[in-house]
C-alpha cells in the first residue's frame, strides 16, 4: 500500500471513532473501500475467452443481457442468500414505477419520521421533521445506500415500512422471483427470512434498469444534499473506474458479506452482473468487472430482421387479393461475436391463403440459426384482416373480368 492509500486508510478510521456506534457516511465508507483496494482491479480488460473457461471468485454469481434478459452465464445463481443493500434495487425499483405512473413526483417533499431518522448503517442523518424532495431522497439511496432514506421513502409511499415491503414482496412474485422474501426496504438487519438469489436480484436490476432515467442517479459519482453542506460518494466503485458502468446497487453485511448488482453499457448493449457473498470489497469489484468485461468482449445484440421486404401474399376467395405480411419490430437476439459471420437467417411464408384471414394471424416464421442451434424464431403475421367475399362480391369479379378484362 503506498504512504498515500495509508494515510487514507487512516484518516477514514480516526474519522469513524468520532461517530456514534453504528453510524457510517458514504464518503467515510468510500474512503475505507478505496484503501483496500487496489486501483488494479478496476483496469479494464475485455476477455475473449469460452463460456467454460470463465471463472470468477464469487461464491453465487449470474451474468445477464438486459434486452433479451439472455442469461450468458451463473455460479450457484439459485442459492437463497442474505442480499444487504443490494435489496435496494426493488425500493428504487418501486419508487420508478411510482414516478412513472404518476403517483409520486420526485419533487414533492418527503418528511422523515423518527423511525427513519433512526435508523443505522450506511445513511445520510437525516433528522426527525426534516424534508427532502423525493428526488434528493432517491439520490440518497442510489449513491450512498442510505437506510434512513429508503425508510423514509417507504413510509412516504405506503404508511409504513411493513406495508412497503408488502408491496416489494408483491412486485418480486409479479417478476416471477420465486426464491426471493424481503421482510424490510434497506437489507441492513440480518434476518434470515431476509433472502433472495443471484438470479432474482438479475431480474430486478433488469426490471429497474428499463427506467432509463434512473441512471441520472446510479452514474453519480460525487454528489452533496443540503444545499451542498453534505457530500455524497457513490459506494459502488465500478461508477468511477469501469468504462460504461451504469449501476446499480452494492451491499454489505457481516452475514450477507460483500454483495453487488452491478450494469455497464457499451454501443447499446447493456449487461448486468450480480455476486454474493464475496469475502472483500475488492473480491466482489472483480469478480463483477470479470463477468461484464468477458460479456464485452464476447458477445452482441443483432437485430432480428428478415433481411428484404415481404411479398404480399395472395388470398383466394377474399375481399382483398392479397394480405401483407408484417414482423415484431426492435427484437433482438444475443450472439456470440465469433457466430455473427454463420448467422442462418430462414424465411418461411404462406404461398397462398383463404379467405377469412385475421389480423396478426400467423403465416409464417423467421428463425435464426448458428452452429445449427436454433438461436431465436419469430412469428409472420398477417397486418389486417380479410374477409371471406361473398356472392356479390364474387358476381362483381366475374362481371369485370367479362367485360373489362379482369382489368
Amino acid at each position: 500500500m503506498t504512504l498515500r492509500r495509508s494515510l487514507a486508510a487512516a484518516l477514514a478510521v480516526f474519522s469513524l471513532i468520532s461517530l456514534p456506534a453504528g453510524a457510517v457516511t458514504s464518503s467515510q465508507q468510500a474512503a475505507l473501500d478505496a484503501a483496500e483496494i487496489d486501483e488494479s482491479v478496476f483496469l479494464d480488460g475485455d476477455i475473449a475467452i469460452t463460456a467454460d473457461a470463465l471463472t470468477v471468485d464469487a461464491p453465487s454469481a449470474i451474468l445477464m443481457e438486459r434486452e433479451t434478459g439472455t442469461v450468458i452465464w451463473e455460479k450457484n445463481a439459485d442459492e437463497r442468500l442474505r442480499p444487504a443493500s443490494v435489496t435496494k434495487v426493488m425500493t428504487m425499483l418501486l419508487i420508478a414505477e411510482a414516478v412513472d405512473s404518476g403517483t409520486l413526483s420526485l419533487d414533492e417533499p418527503v418528511s422523515v419520521s423518527a423511525r427513519a431518522a433512526g435508523m443505522g448503517g450506511s445513511q445520510v442523518f437525516l433528522s426527525e421533521g426534516e424534508t427532502l424532495s423525493a428526488g434528493e431522497m432517491l439520490k440518497c439511496i442510489a449513491v450512498s445506500s442510505a437506510n434512513d432514506a429508503a425508510v423514509a421513502m417507504a413510509e412516504h409511499m405506503a404508511g409504513t415500512e411493513d406495508a412497503f415491503v408488502s408491496m416489494m414482496n408483491r412486485r418480486a412474485a409479479e417478476l416471477g422471483m420465486e426464491n426471493t422474501a424481503f421482510t424490510n426496504c434497506t437489507g441492513l438487519f440480518d434476518d434470515p427470512a431476509h433472502l433472495t438469489t443471484a438470479r432474482d436480484i438479475a431480474v430486478m436490476s433488469r426490471e429497474l434498469a428499463a427506467h432509463r432515467w434512473v441512471r441520472e442517479y446510479t452514474t453519480i459519482w460525487t454528489d452533496s444534499i443540503r444545499g451542498g453542506s453534505f457530500g455524497l460518494t457513490n459506494t459502488n466503485k465500478l461508477i468511477r473506474y469501469y468504462s460504461g458502468a451504469t449501476g446499480l446497487k452494492t451491499g454489505f453485511t457481516s452475514a450477507a458479506g460483500y454483495c453487488l448488482a452491478a450494469t455497464a453499457e457499451r454501443d447499446g448493449v447493456e449487461y448486468i452482473a450480480v455476486v454474493m457473498r464475496c469475502g472483500t470489497s475488492a473480491q466482489r469489484f472483480d469478480s463483477a468487472k470479470t463477468l461484464l468485461s468477458f460479456a464485452f468482449a464476447n458477445y452482441t445484440l443483432l437485430p432480428v430482421t428478415a433481411g428484404e421486404a415481404l411479398p404480399p401474399i395472395p388470398v383466394r376467395l377474399g375481399r382483398e387479393g392479397f394480405v401483407q405480411p408484417v414482423m415484431a419490430e426492435g427484437v433482438s437476439v444475443l450472439v456470440r461475436r465469433t457466430s455473427v459471420p454463420d448467422i442462418e437467417r430462414t424465411l418461411e411464408l404462406a404461398s397462398s391463403l383463404t379467405a377469412p384471414v385475421s389480423a396478426g394471424q400467423e403465416i409464417g416464421r423467421l428463425t435464426f440459426r448458428a452452429d445449427g442451434t436454433e438461436l431465436i424464431s419469430l412469428p409472420v403475421t398477417a397486418d389486417a384482416a380479410v374477409e371471406r367475399a361473398g356472392w356479390g362480391d364474387i358476381f362483381s369479379r366475374i362481371t369485370a373480368f367479362f367485360f373489362f378484362g379482369g382489368r
